[in-house]
């Protein structure tokens, strides 16, 4: 991964790409959670393949795009579809490819933009939290540097809160946050990304994480602060 849709945290990527190369290894990177807010240069970067997904940057659901360093060996999943070159089969989506294009550019022309405004929610909604809870009441989950971190992921940790039952309070709320990433949100296991950074078990079923578009304001992240807040208040008297 470029950025970790858990954690945020970036990877060094470069400099993984340039030691596959030198073992003679096809690299592939996933950058759906980096597009948009990071500045891709598949042109410059050491790596094969990479991946992007439009609905990260405001286009339509189902629709990603897939480079290939020219000379990549690879094997299509779907054979057929002499009209692509048999790279894939089947019609393809141009509403969605073209949604995706406007989406891609809107998106690579404000990057900085996008960068900043989610940083200012992100950096609110913690300092909101810190203020309330204590500096030592929230643990931030990742590269301890902001700027080794996608600005509009935050993962925390807050002792002595379940996460399920904390979620459950934020929903009845009308804020959406999850445990882990979307794609293990009906999971009850704890986090491997957090798991795996050595976190124990315990920590991890603590740990809640939030995510912010261009959507979101200063002013929503203030108050989901204070609702947080609320909540843990409320759930550590029990």
């Amino acid at each position: 991964m470029y950025g970790n849709n858990e954690t945020g945290t970036l990877q060094p990527v470069a400099e993984i790409g340039e030691l596959a190369r030198v073992h003679g290894a096809v690299m592939h990177v996933d950058a759906v959670q980096a597009l948009g807010y990071a500045h891709l240069d598949v042109g410059a970067l050491p790596v094969d393949l990479l991946s992007l997904s439009a609905h990260k940057i405001g286009g339509p659901q189902g629709v990603g795009a897939l480079y290939v360093r020219a000379g990549t060996p690879w094997q299509p999943l779907l054979y057929g579809g002499s009209q692509e070159r048999r790279r894939r089969a089947g019609t393809e989506n141009v509403a969605g490819i073209a949604a995706f294009g406007a989406a891609a550019s809107l998106a690579s022309h404000a990057v900085d933009e996008r960068r900043a405004h989610a940083a200012a929610i992100r950096d609110a909604l913690l300092s909101g939290l810190r203020e309330r809870l204590g500096s030592d009441g929230v643990t931030v989950n990742g590269d301890p540097d902001p700027a080794g971190r996608l600005p509009h992921i935050l993962n925390i940790g807050i002792a002595g809160v379940s996460n399920e039952t904390l979620l459950m309070n934020l929903d009845l709320q009308g804020i959406a946050a999850s445990g882990g990433s979307a794609c293990t949100s009906g999971s009850l296991q704890p986090s491997h990304v957090l798991t795996a950074m050595g976190l124990s078990p315990h920590f991890c079923k603590n740990s809640v994480r939030f995510s912010f578009g261009m959507g979101n304001t200063i002013s929503q992240a203030e108050k989901t602060a204070e609702i947080v807040a609320t909540i843990v208040a409320r759930l550590r008297k029990r």
